[in-house]
């Protein structure tokens, strides 16, 4: 019986001392192990794989840690992570007090920078470098791996072009397999497929038009000839650029074939690589699909509706109009600032124009929000999905800070839909014309009602909604998570002594409903899924102080800290928001 090899790596130096001959074995060995953990305790999956003699060869070629290697977004980092010491814990990633499933600088000192959102590696690569030739040291290495749907973003071009008038030792590594987490999309994507047909010139390379070193393509699965084109890179100085082809799955027959399923599939068989099905029968929809239908649905009747997402037309639920509205529905790639000012051009035009981005990934867009969309009072649709704590995902994709920094620009409505129902009526209501932008916040997963496509009402904007009456607390929950404050109060048998109110909307406040709840109820509660500070209840407070209420007033949701990874739930009981930390609350 053959050995196991990767039971004797516990370190790249350990992967250093085995022959060059050895590697495809510890290939083989390291997709396994992948294949077998993720199957179980799920993550992503199919970028890892892609990886897997990429990875080898870095780490046996370069003398990592000293030499610094970054991984753009960390979904293909799996096999990184197995390499550097944590094959032992791997089993515990993405839970709760786990290993993350993003590179972090705290986790291990493989990991140079810390990485979740993409296109940012080729900046800090770029920027250890410079800090290196500064010190004095010429002889460090400094790599970026980079996919070709996030070197598409504007961050990494502008990398691209700084580095391209430097003389730091740099090497991008751009890892070529046509797809993000949807297939790329765009005119650099058609440019990289005819340089890898053989169709370009090589006197119209673009990469070596910046003042890199290019080379490639090169088959990114063949072990040796990556390991023999990285030693020769390794004497060249300068910026540098390898552009490698490979497979996303690559070693699961399923997961190359269906590679968006497979990129996150959840539980499968590692044997056969199925799926584990999930009866979807009678259960509510998942908000990204009350999205994407009601969008398609009232883009039928409304040629004006335009949808728009950066690269999530899957999970953004677009996907929908999309391929019935070719034409009215786009992905522009990862590119989030572009998409919020293509939509205010859009909306200066007459178009009602949805732009879907997850909260987390439309702070990346802020300046576009307030200085192209909201002080020009452009009617744009903002639909930010994974709003809230999402899980698995931890610190780097929660969006907690949507509310509080949404809530301090100028013509800004935020709405919060406490069900799916709420959810519909208000892309309804936005559709129908408003006379400013709209942020509407949802989050991950499924919602409450099963017969939630009722007919459509208009929802009267600024309105807070009466959900129990009550007679000395007043609970005001926003969003979704006043379904936990309904579920606390059923449970200890609706008090009389306690109120319920839903404030959807953060912005316009009812004022009206508020003087009445100040006036009326001795103490206030607020409840949101949102970062404390400057969120929903700090606006309560605000309101509170500028017409001199004294009522006590007590704001619960994300505390001042980044939140790691875990289930909703437990992320939700460390943020004392779940059912049962309100029951607690309520009693006292």
């Amino acid at each position: 019986m053959t050995e196991n090899l990767l039971e004797q790596i516990n370190n790249p130096t350990d992967l250093r001392q085995l022959d060059e001959a050895q590697l495809p074995q510890v290939a083989q060995e390291l997709r396994d192990f992948i294949i077998d953990i993720v199957a179980t305790k799920e993550g992503h999956l199919g970028a890892s794989l892609g990886v897997v003699e990429l990875t080898i060869a870095l780490h046996y070629v370069f003398n990592t840690p000293e030499d610094l290697l970054i991984w753009d977004v960390g979904h293909q980092a799996y096999g990184h992570k197995i390499l550097t010491g944590r094959r032992e814990n791997f089993h515990t990633n993405r839970q709760l007090n786990g290993i993350s499933g993003f590179p972090k600088r705290s986790e291990s000192v493989y990991d140079a920078f810390g990485v979740g959102h993409s296109s940012t590696s080729i900046s800090a690569a770029l920027g250890m470098a410079i800090a290196s030739n500064l010190k004095g040291n010429f002889e460090k290495q400094h790599i970026a791996v980079i996919g070709d749907a996030s070197i598409a973003s504007g961050m990494a071009f502008e990398g691209l072009n700084h580095a391209g008038v430097t003389d730091a030792n740099l090497l991008v590594i751009l890892n070529d397999n046509a797809i993000g987490i949807d297939p790329s999309v765009g005119a650099l994507k058609n440019y990289l497929t005819a340089v890898k047909e053989g169709k370009n010139p090589r006197k119209n390379n673009m990469i070596k038009s910046l003042n890199f070193d290019y080379s490639g393509p090169i088959d990114g699965h063949d072990i040796f000839a990556v390991i023999k084109e990285l030693k020769r890179l390794q004497k060249i100085k300068g910026p540098k650029f390898l552009h490698i082809i490979t497979t996303k799955g690559k070693g699961l027959q399923q997961a190359e074939d269906n590679q968006v399923q497979y990129h996150a599939p959840g539980k499968f068989d590692a044997n056969t690589g199925e799926i584990h099905a999930k009866s979807e029968e009678n259960l509510p929809p998942k908000y990204q699909d009350v999205f994407g239908l009601t969008v398609l649905d009232l883009a039928k009747a409304n040629e004006k509706i335009i949808g728009i997402t950066p690269a999530m037309p899957s999970g953004s639920s677009l996907k929908f109009m999309m391929e019935a509205f070719p034409k009215r529905a786009f992905d522009v790639g990862i590119a989030e600032q572009h998409a919020v000012t293509l939509s205010a051009g859009m909306a200066t035009q007459g178009m009602v124009v949805f732009c879907n981005i997850y909260s987390t990934f439309l702070q990346r867009a802020y300046d576009q929000v307030i200085h192209d969309v909201a002080l020009q009072n452009l009617p744009v649709i903002f639909c930010l999905d994974r709003s809230g704590l999402v899980g698995e995902d931890g610190a780097t994709h929660h969006g907690v800070f949507d509310l509080a920094y949404l809530r301090c620009i100028p013509n800004m409505i935020i709405y919060s839909p406490m069900n799916e129902i709420d959810l519909r009526n208000i892309l309804y209501t936005a559709q129908l014309g408003l006379n400013h932008p709209i942020a509407i916040r949802y989050p991950r997963g499924r919602g409450t009602i099963v017969d939630w496509q009722k007919p459509y009402k208009k929802i009267e904007i600024g309105k807070a909604n009466y959900r129990k009456e009550g007679t000395i607390t007043a609970v005001l929950s926003n969003g979704t998570i006043g379904n936990n404050v309904v579920l606390a109060l059923a449970n200890l048998n609706n008090p009389d002594t306690i109120a319920h109110y839903d404030f959807a909307f953060v912005k316009p406040l009812d004022e009206v409903i508020l003087h009445s709840i100040f006036n009326e109820f001795e103490n206030i509660i607020t409840i949101e899924d949102g970062v404390i500070k400057g969120g929903f209840g700090t606006s309560i407070l605000e309101f509170a102080s500028q017409n001199n209420y004294t009522n006590p007033i007590k704001t619960l949701g994300i505390p001042d800290e980044f939140i790691e990874q875990g289930s909703i739930e437990e992320q939700q009981q460390f943020c004392k928001i779940d059912v049962e930390s309100l029951i607690v609350i309520f009693s006292n």
